[in-house]
């Protein structure tokens, strides 16, 4: 039998088949088997949602996960560091979703403020999980009027999808519904910008719970607490995922980083030298374009900002 993970709550992997959700379990032998990637490092999850599977029903209705074939992609972040467990100066992998299409990567325009940081880290996560990532600046709603779209134009501008969304006034639901239309589709977000409210707009089967903002910081509360996969019809899945305070790409080097900022990536080629991290190194093409205001600073700041967080060491 062949189903597909729509969640894990402890011990107990949700699988989805023919409409219905059955609880299985994981093969004595697969929780021995060490996922390794080429780098070495452990993967922090054996199994993780949007993962197909192959499975044995039980007579009691449960189920026995025996074979996990080989995923298309994942999406996933860098885990924090486990006291105890991980090595000096390294850091495990935490799988967030398998098999994605999509990455919406949700902000908001206030409540929470809008973060470019915030913003950049997941698309260059997304990208470099060969996912398609898609901005989503929800809350429009409360955009100031009169007040220029700068981030919107700029991220156009990169050749980025975005799209202004509302659940209030219901902009941009309808463009977000047709994309998802066929894809698996993953949303992510600081907690708080609106990521369950959107779902719930997308689906009568989407019933997400969902929480005021923090008056007193200003920030989410976190009201999904584990990954969740949704099935719309036949070929079309979306996941929710839980608020994130923070997200480091994974496996990437300061060498890596470059070539996520596209247009770093375009004006890099004109630097001196071939291995410039344009941070330091004198005839820095990027930093001329910076000082001559083509690369707008916020993205500068950015890159400079995800390259110092960056292990050092060489995966």
């Amino acid at each position: 039998m062949k189903g597909i993970v729509s969640r894990i709550e402890s011990k107990n992997i949700y699988v989805l088949y023919e409409e219905k959700e059955i609880i299985c379990y994981l093969r004595g032998r697969l929780k021995l088997e060490a996922e390794w990637k080429k780098d070495k490092l452990l993967y922090t999850d054996l199994i993780v949602v949007g993962d197909y599977v192959d499975f044995e029903l039980n007579e009691d209705g449960t189920g026995v996960i025996e074979k996990i074939p080989e995923r298309r992609n994942y999406l996933s972040r860098k885990a924090p560091y486990i006291k105890g467990v991980s090595e000096k100066g390294k850091r495990f992998e935490q799988l967030i979703a398998a098999n994605v299409d999509y990455t919406f990567c949700v902000v908001s325009v206030d409540k929470p403020k809008f973060n470019n940081r915030v913003l950049d880290r997941m698309l260059v996560t997304a990208e470099s999980c060969e996912t398609t990532p898609i901005i989503v600046i929800n809350k429009y709603d409360l955009m100031k009027k009169r007040k220029k779209d700068y981030w919107y134009d700029l991220y156009t501008a990169l050749g980025y999808k975005v799209i202004k969304s509302s659940v209030v006034t219901m902009q941009g639901i309808d463009e977000i519904k047709q994309l998802i239309q066929g894809k698996t589709s993953v949303f992510i977000g600081h907690s708080g910008v609106g990521k369950s409210s959107i779902l719930n707009q997308l689906d009568s089967k989407i019933n997400q719970k969902v929480d005021e903002i923090s008056e007193a910081w200003g920030k989410g509360k976190h009201t999904t607490v584990t990954a969740q996969l949704f099935k719309l019809n036949d070929n079309t899945f979306v996941i929710d995922t839980p608020g994130v305070r923070e997200i480091e790409p994974y496996g990437l080097t300061r060498e890596d980083i470059t070539h996520y900022f596209r247009e770093i990536a375009i004006v890099a080629k004109n630097c001196r030298f071939n291995t410039c991290t344009h941070t330091h190194e004198p005839d820095c093409a990027v930093k001329t374009a910076v000082e001559e205001e083509i690369i707008p600073f916020e993205r500068y700041d950015s890159y400079l900002r995800l390259v110092e967080t960056l292990d050092e060491e060489k995966f």
